[in-house]
């Protein structure tokens, strides 16, 4: 049995939540989403909660139930106070600018990066840090994965994009033989 599934989600003030056959739709201050929902685990709304229940016994049923329970607490928390990512750029000559609504990573390479940044994602550059912030946490998180994916960390010198707060494993250099 699922222990988030079986809580009982609250609506926050200002926050609306509706659901249209599988559709969940979540309005606040930050903007709305919507997401599809199968119908094996049941959604029922009331006046400020949100409660699930599974319709029949099935594998699938009790492992999306859960599932769902933490999307619908992800949507809520979204549209209230929104979601943040912050990526590290480490290297010599390493940069990113904002150039209308892309990004541009020099990185080494013998091009710049350019990166499209999506509807419902916002991002600032300061330095060497880049935050992502947006209301859909889905949205946020891949669009953060995309651009650490144009140059991880390497584990010698440390060079690359990291998230802040991740740990990277440092690597001993070659020794010589005396």
């Amino acid at each position: 049995m699922s222990r988030i599934g079986k809580q009982i989600i609250a609506i926050p003030q200002g926050v609306t939540v509706n659901l249209d056959g599988d559709i969940l739709t979540v309005k606040g201050p930050k903007g709305e989403i919507k997401k599809t929902f199968r119908p094996v685990v049941k959604i029922m709304i009331e006046a400020s909660e949100i409660k699930l229940e599974l319709k029949n016994d099935s594998i699938l049923a009790k492992a999306l139930w859960g599932t769902y329970a933490s999307h619908i607490i992800n949507m809520i928390q979204g549209v209230t106070a929104g979601f943040e990512k912050k990526l590290i750029i480490e290297g010599v000559g390493f940069k990113a600018n904002l150039q209308g609504d892309k990004i541009v990573l020099d990185i080494g390479f013998s091009h710049s990066v350019e990166e499209k940044i999506p509807a419902g994602v916002s991002l600032t550059v300061e330095k060497n840090l880049i935050t992502v912030s947006g209301f859909d946490k889905e949205a946020v998180n891949q669009f953060a994965a995309i651009i650490r994916l144009h140059k991880k960390t390497e584990p010698y010198k440390g060079k690359g994009i990291r998230y802040e707060g991740e740990k990277v494993l440092r690597k001993q250099g070659k020794k010589t033989v005396a």
